[in-house]
């Protein structure tokens, strides 16, 4: 008998447009000859189209396909815990601290990862704050805490453009964080659970064609960027960089995919910058890719993700 799935997408996040299109490609690919999909497009004020009483029923696991806040910051997962519904990817904990780039980066650091110089400021900070930040120098990339894909992430070279940079980071969010630009190769890579065992997939190197990084535009734009799988770049680097996004996966406690991007300085050290627990399933998406490099197709990729869902004690 076949498994319904809800693909669970939109949401009330800055990413919502994103959500619909990764939730698409999952409702496009599914196995015909294991799943069901039902596509479940929630609001961008939060509501759902139906009970949580009704979509239980209807339902043997759902397919989170929602980015940004409500979806990646452990909101929907504690929800689906409480109602004993089966799910995609991450629990709530792991979610909640890999979307705080704050408590991540204190975690990642304790745990001896290789990470950007940062400080974090909250709006209204005393101009001591301000202060400390300047003393990182430029280039500075400034972040939002709690975002993904880039949403309201700046670089700053030159310090006239710190005060316009500064305001629209602050439009997504009361807190920022401030990191000490690398240059070097960005880098990205995935790890996927197969039957409970965390594998690392091929990493990816991005090369944006017209932004200074991987933003949201390079990202979400067809042609916006040139992904290299696997990257150019010595076999021990390879290694590293798998080697970093399996621990970082392991140290937050993921479950099902994580995605985990990096720069690979010149000096040749691996810094981790994040860990996005719900990656892109878009067309453009890197972990699809990947897979695609080690023989996995997007069907097959989909059948791992939703199988290691159905294994989780709930």
């Amino acid at each position: 008998m076949k498994k319904r799935v809800a693909v669970l997408m939109g949401g009330p996040s800055s990413e919502h447009e994103v959500s619909l299109k990764s939730g698409a490609m999952v409702m496009k690919h599914l196995n015909p000859d294991r799943f069901l999909g039902i596509p479940v497009k929630i609001n961008r004020d939060g509501s759902w189209p139906l009970s949580m009483a009704a979509f239980k029923e209807k339902i043997d696991v759902a397919f989170i396909a929602l980015h940004g806040e409500y979806g990646e910051d452990g909101q929907i997962q504690s929800l689906l815990d409480t109602f004993h519904v089966p799910y995609t990817g991450s629990g709530p904990v792991a979610s909640t601290v890999a979307m705080d780039k704050i408590r991540a980066q204190v975690l990642l650091k304790q745990n001896g990862f290789a990470i950007p110089k940062y400080l974090t400021v909250v709006a209204g900070a005393p101009v001591i704050e301000w202060e400390k930040v300047k003393k990182l120098g430029l280039p500075l990339v400034i972040k939002p805490t709690n975002r993904g894909s880039s949403v309201g992430v700046q670089i700053v070279r030159r310090w006239p453009d710190f005060n316009r940079a500064l305001a629209d980071s602050f439009h997504y969010s009361d807190s920022l964080i401030f990191q000490q630009y690398i240059p070097g190769i960005e880098v990205t890579c995935g790890v996927l659970d197969i039957n409970n065992i965390a594998v690392p997939l091929v990493p990816t190197e991005i090369v944006p064609k017209n932004s200074q990084f991987f933003d949201f535009k390079a990202k979400y734009t067809v042609g916006g960027s040139r992904e290299i799988t696997p990257p150019c770049l010595l076999a021990l680097t390879i290694k590293k960089i798998q080697g970093n996004a399996l621990r970082a996966h392991k140290v937050l406690g993921c479950a099902g995919m994580s995605r985990t991007d990096m720069i690979v300085g010149n000096d040749g050290t691996v810094y981790l910058l994040e860990v996005n627990t719900i990656p892109g399933l878009t067309e453009t998406s890197l972990i699809p890719q990947a897979a695609k490099a080690m023989g996995i197709t997007f069907p097959k990729l989909l059948d791992i993700i939703i199988d290691n869902a159905l294994l989780k004690k709930i």
